[in-house]
């Protein structure tokens, strides 16, 4: 039975992903476990340090459905760790002869970090290539709305005209940095743990480093300078490289839901039949991705706190902080793959109303642009007494119930230096526009697809 609804048959569907529970599961985890097992042995052997047959013979045994998992769970309830039981029934499929040179040398924690490191990885390859995927998506979108016109809003209110590329392009920046974060990140985490009961490797003598070397190897790993049982740093900045990523897809689902409010309709998530419904409101199409992206982005924020308070690890080997980082691990990269999948949904079909934007950025009336009446007035008046002047055609505008440019062209002050041209010019949202497609240029350009 579980317990958590990320891994729950029903509920499942809606946080994390199968693929990633396959890659961070506990049969993953004990799968990776035996993956180390049998490389410390093929490294040993290489050196000469166990029979070669005996490494052949471990490796043929290391079958995680060959497990006892009943007995193993009874063991690690007793000893606090799953590797002396794991260990113990390796050793007993690999026969007698072969099975007294399993683990031969290593600790636990060698074991359980070097299984999590390989997890992590393939975990961290499994969202780079999605990741790849929507940043493709919202460039496509970026690239085709470069040139629609949208209202730009601070404070939740109107304030100057954006397109919607260049809102899509704010979005795609901090992903692009993602993936440079995740490239950047994998060396200093994919580092073999080998370093026997305090890190010192004391129990090989003076083949410890040789046994690291051809173990790292093996396993496709780096070897770290020292032992890092105790210095969790790159675990721990995996973690927190998930929680910036999902801070960043919060950001995305934010937006879309405040833009598929009724009152704004301006975007819309792709709609199948009965999607994002209500049991008794039959007309609701509710921003159900944007909503599981928040859930799940809030699950993994929730975690990067543990991981952060689990490096304060004591002396030589941790008595808690490391034990809780399993509480932390699996369930991080399941809910950031959860995340990361909904914001694909949203991005590979979300519905976007050009009109509706018009619309609704002329809803005041030509004021949203009134900082390039200001501007345009300010050589004649002084930027002071331009912005007060703007300010109080705003305010006639309100009252009255009229556009900016009708009140501006009333006003003796203002037709004096301007045109009634000039002032239709300034208040026109298209002309308004600054840098945006140049930002947006610079974005796909970072993609290589501008």
């Amino acid at each position: 039975m579980t317990v958590n609804p990320a891994d729950a048959p029903v509920l499942g569907a809606l946080y994390g992903s199968d693929a990633m529970r396959a890659v961070m599961g506990e049969r993953a985890f004990l799968s990776a476990m035996l993956r180390v097992e049998v490389a410390l042995a093929r490294a040993q052997a290489r050196l000469g340090i166990i029979p070669p047959a005996a490494a052949e013979a471990i490796a043929a045994a290391a079958d995680v459905d060959r497990l006892d998992l009943r007995a193993m769970a009874e063991a690690t309830r007793n000893t606090g760790y799953p590797v002396v039981a794991l260990v113990r029934q390796l050793s007993a499929l690999a026969g007698e002869e072969a099975g007294r040179w399993t683990h031969w040398g290593a600790t636990t924690q060698d074991i359980m970090d070097t299984a999590t490191v390989l997890m992590m990885r393939d975990g961290l390859a499994l969202i780079d290539a999605d990741l790849a995927r929507l940043n493709a998506a919202l460039a496509r979108m970026a690239a085709a709305h470069r040139h629609t016109v949208m209202a730009g809003r601070t404070h939740l209110q109107h304030a100057l005209p954006v397109t919607f590329g260049y809102k899509v392009a704010v979005w795609l920046s901090p992903l692009i940095t993602m993936r440079e974060r995740i490239a950047q990140c994998r060396p200093r985490l994919e580092r073999l743990q080998f370093g026997g009961a305090a890190g010192t490797l004391a129990s090989l003598g003076e083949q410890g480093l040789a046994v690291q070397r051809e173990m790292a190897a093996e396993l496709g790993l780096a070897v770290p300078d020292i032992p890092w049982h105790v210095a969790r740093d790159g675990v721990a900045e995996a973690i927190c490289l998930l929680g910036l990523l999902c801070g960043a897809l919060s950001k995305i689902a934010t937006d879309v839901m405040l833009l598929m409010q009724t009152e704004v309709a301006e975007v819309a998530e792709p709609h199948a039949p009965g999607r994002g419904g209500s049991s008794t409101m039959p007309q609701k199409r509710n921003p159900i991705a944007c909503e599981y992206v928040l859930a799940q982005s809030r699950g993994v924020h929730a975690l990067v706190p543990l991981m952060l308070g689990a490096m304060a690890q004591d002396l030589e080997r941790a008595t808690g902080p490391w034990q809780a980082e399993p509480l932390a691990v699996g369930q991080a990269f399941n809910l950031a793959h959860g995340a990361l999948l909904q914001a694909l949904v949203i991005a590979e079909g979300l519905s976007v109303d050009a009109a509706r934007m018009r619309r609704n950025l002329d809803l005041t009336g030509g004021m949203i642009v009134a900082e390039q009446v200001m501007m345009g007035l300010a050589p004649y008046l002084g930027r002071g007494r331009a912005h007060h002047l703007v300010n109080a055609a705003c305010d006639r505008a309100l009252a009255e119930g009229r556009t900016l440019a009708e009140v501006l062209a009333s006003m003796p002050e203002v037709s004096a230096h301007l045109t009634p041209e000039a002032i239709r010019a300034l208040t026109d949202p298209e002309a308004y526009l600054g840098s945006a497609v140049a930002f947006i240029d610079r974005v796909l350009a970072r993609l290589g697809s501008g």
